[in-house]
């Protein structure tokens, strides 16, 4: 076959593949389907338990066994998607309402995850196969063929109370996202109700009945206010507080007890909390709290903060508020999946999709049944009438030679080859009228039937098909019947697994928390040579000056509000909070820097080390091995952020010189080999911090410096240089920048 080349633009071809793949995830993974709010993993996961019998009042079956013939013959996305959405489906801290029936470790609220699927097992809840699942055999919602076309699946599951509102929903897809809440299952059927007896009722209507989301971990709404501007555009951001209790102990001890918190702490940010008051203790924000810790069990949430007598209870409130994430936002969008498109809904749009599909359902479920019971009425009207000549039935079936002969003759009265004791028999066969489905049932009646009582069974019977086919078509045909047997089953739905609100709403003030100011005062820095650093009151270092000269590698005055800047051979500059540094007494051993700042002694080698007043308000001197040099202003390192690159540096280039040069007038390189360059500080520009500098010294083949040294013209500095004390004012003349300097021989 000859080869075809056809020639299409890429981009083209790129924005179709690319829209394709993101409406693929869009529609069959990431978003739910506004009708029975579910992902495609959730509702085929549901659909094969249903289908493998895994029901509520049976007994639970393995994980694996449910993940690996949901992946076999509905979802082929791989084990651990499907693992992980039954795991959501069964933790009722996570959903309004549970849909799945663990045993085994499902996790916990604390972040704990689930057990390998293989120790696992479930089933589903009842409300799930009642109100989720039922009716799927009377042709209520379209069967679609699986990803091979070797199974049925349902597009949809006829839900009949809104689960997008019931139990949220979360999920990223390509270039959106959805995010909402979970509601209460007793107000979202009284918004149904509302919209169904009321068509134009609006969104702050509805609101009248739904206050809010309800979530499962309880907590306290603060922006009540803003809710109703929330549910009429799908979007916004919910305010919540974990609700704090005092109780008071022995001696007028008092505990701050944390009962319930915020939806967004539920997993590991729990722990983070923990974490976050601890160093709210360690960095002196507060010195209220003596001990923490965490006594949740299944009965639920109880952390519980122990402080000191005499303590700020409400400062202490609002600090924890405003600092940890024990007040949080919740960021709504409702975006689903909507008449097979990605919308974002309002509350009102969500309801009005969920009637017009209950009553698509419902239509569908009782013209199944109208059928069913016309197809019964049918045969019932056969059978009764058959009773009342069954002489001549028996008389046609003994003259008969064969089943097609009486199926004849019972429907079309073709009395042929039949024979009969009498004309007059022959007469009345002739005028039988029987359906085909009329005369296959009296072919398959038993001799029983004729009795007095079946006869009259069979009649009451009949009155009752009768009586359901009465009340389907009134059903079908009038809206308020409908709307009628729809609002029936939510109240019975409400009656049997409503429960009361955990969710409290209201509108409470920001939360206003002022750090209380530090007093300055001096402090005296110190730090060994193995990187302990400690702070200690100005008195302390004058009576120990001696000692702390010659013990500690830095030593300088500092303010407590200040910041302490430190320079590394790796270009950095890590700064830590003087407050950040324990205070204590001169013998006390410090901590090291590694723990209060991002420096990191296993990468890096300290080169200078100061404090932010000093470095801002004078330039900055940089040399580094590879001969570069640069001055730079020290008000460029006056930043907010804890680490930043103090200066450009070339692979395989390092910082061996960084510090104030305002006082010294000139600089002195001295490389490996022995070179010595001495030139005015005035030669070195001023540079940006960004900036790579200009070339101090010229090194010939691998030569490299190994020292740069600030020299005062009034200051003699000596150095030793191959056992030998060299003045560098002195032996070292004054040269030019960018020179190889003068070799100096001993």
């Amino acid at each position: 076959m000859e080869e075809q080349i056809i020639q299409t633009d890429y981009a083209e071809v790129m924005q179709k593949s690319y829209i394709d793949y993101a409406m693929s995830v869009i529609i069959s993974r990431a978003l739910p389907d506004v009708r029975d709010g579910l992902k495609p993993v959730q509702r085929r996961t549901l659909y094969d338990m249903y289908e493998l019998g895994i029901r509520w009042d049976r007994p639970f079956r393995k994980s694996a066994r449910i993940v690996g013939d949901t992946m076999g013959k509905y979802h082929p996305h791989g084990d651990s998607s499907i693992y992980e959405a039954l795991v959501v489906m069964a933790q009722d801290f996570k959903k309004g309402q549970a849909l799945v029936e663990g045993h085994g470790n499902f996790g916990s609220i604390e972040g704990d995850g689930a057990a390998a699927m293989r120790y696992t097992e479930a089933r589903l809840q009842k409300i799930t196969q009642e109100v989720y699942l039922g009716d799927l055999d009377k042709n209520v919602v379209d069967f679609i063929p699986n990803f091979d076309e070797t199974e049925k699946e349902p597009a949809v599951l006829p839900v009949r109370i809104p689960n997008l509102l019931l139990n949220g929903a979360d999920g990223i897809a390509v270039g959106m996202a959805t995010s909402i809440p979970p509601h209460n299952l007793g107000e979202i059927v009284d918004a149904v109700k509302a919209y169904m007896k009321n068509n134009d009722i609006t969104v702050k209507g509805l609101m009248r009945y739904l206050k809010g989301p309800d979530f499962p971990t309880g907590g306290i709404i603060t922006n009540k206010d803003d809710l109703l501007n929330i549910y009429e555009t799908g979007t916004g951001k919910i305010r919540i507080r974990g609700k704090v209790e005092v109780e008071k102990g022995k001696g007028g001890r008092l505990f701050l007890v944390i009962t319930e918190i915020p939806y967004p702490m539920v997993g590991a940010n729990i722990g983070k909390f923990l974490n976050d008051v601890a160093s709210l203790v360690e960095t002196r924000k507060t010195t209220d709290i003596v001990d923490i810790s965490n006594q949740s069990s299944k009965e639920g949430i109880r952390i519980v903060l122990e402080l000191k007598r005499g303590a700020d209870v409400e400062q202490l409130k609002n600090l924890l508020y405003k600092k940890t994430r024990l007040e949080d936002t919740f960021g709504v969008n409702m975006l689903a999946v909507a008449d097979g498109r990605p919308e974002t809904l309002s509350l009102k749009q969500v309801i009005e999709h969920h009637v017009d599909f209950q009553f698509e359902i419902c239509t569908r479920k009782y013209q199944t049944l109208l059928d069913k019971e016309m197809e019964k009425k049918e045969v019932q009207e056969g059978l009764i009438k058959a009773c009342d000549v069954i002489d001549l039935i028996i008389e046609i079936l003994r003259g008969s030679k064969s089943q097609k002969q009486v199926k004849d003759c019972l429907t079309l009265g073709i009395t042929e080859g039949i024979h009969f004791k009498s004309k007059a028999s022959q007469q009345a066969a002739g005028k039988l009228k029987f359906t085909q489905r009329q005369a296959s049932a009296i072919l398959e009646m038993r001799l029983y039937r004729l009795i007095g009582l079946e006869i009259d069974a069979l009649m009451k019977e009949h009155e009752t098909t009768l009586k359901n086919i009465a009340f389907y078509q009134d059903v079908l045909n009038n809206y308020d019947s409908m709307a009628e047997v729809i609002i029936r089953d939510l109240d019975r739905i409400k009656k049997e697994y409503g429960r009361k609100r955990r969710t409290a709403i209201e509108n409470a003030e920001e939360i206003v928390w002022e750090e209380k100011k530090v007093e300055e005062m001096e402090l005296y820095f110190l730090m060994d040579r193995f990187g302990y650093a400690k702070t200690i009151d100005k008195a302390t270092y004058e009576r120990n000056r001696e000692a702390a000269d010659s013990e500690f590698r830095y030593g300088f005055s500092c303010m407590n509000t200040d910041k302490i800047c430190i320079f590394t051979d790796a270009g950095q500059m890590h700064t830590v909070k003087v407050l950040d540094i324990p205070f204590g007494k001169f013998r006390d051993k410090g901590t090291p820097i590694d723990n209060l700042s991002n420096y990191s002694s296993a990468k890096e080698q300290m080169i200078y080390v100061g404090s932010m007043e000093m470095v801002k308000n004078s330039q900055m001197l940089f040399v580094t091995r590879s001969g570069m040099v640069k001055r730079v202003e020290g008000s460029e390192f006056d930043v907010v952020k804890r680490t930043i690159a103090s200066t450009k540096l070339a692979d395989g280039d390092a910082l061996i010189l960084a510090g104030p040069c305002d006082a010294p007038d000139s600089v002195v390189l001295q490389s490996r080999e022995g070179y010595f360059l001495k030139f005015a500080k005035e030669e070195v520009p001023v540079q940006k911090k960004a900036a790579m500098g200009v070339r101090g010294m010229k090194l010939s083949g691998q030569d490299s410096l190994e020292h740069a040294y600030l020299l005062e013209a009034r200051m003699d500095y000596s150095i030793t240089y191959k056992e030998k004390t060299i003045v560098l004012n002195s032996k070292i003349r004054m040269g030019k920048r960018d020179t190889k300097g003068t070799k100096i021989r001993v």
